[in-house]
């Protein structure tokens, strides 16, 4: 009797893993790019100190705006003036 409910309990942390994380949908303001990360960089950093520390030590790296904040900011309705 056991087994089965190890096994649904084994299912059900593999099923929550699976799901994506909390932060997915959320656009960090700070990427790491260059090296090996690839062309999206790697965007999880809230600010720019964080985004430093985590390129130090790697090697062709650097830290910029993500580019999908800098779109948004660039997209901002300016408020009408009458």
């Amino acid at each position: 009797m056991e087994d089965p409910m190890r096994s649904v309990v084994l299912i059900i942390i593999m099923v929550a893993g699976l799901t994506p994380a909390a932060h997915a949908e959320r656009d960090y303001p700070w990427c790491v790019f260059g090296g090996h990360i690839g062309v999206t960089g790697e965007c999880m950093y809230s600010t720019r100190e964080q985004c430093l520390a985590s390129a130090s030590g790697r090697w062709n790296t650097y830290c910029d705006v993500n580019p999908r904040v800098r779109f948004k900011q660039q997209q901002a309705p300016q408020p009408r003036t009458r």
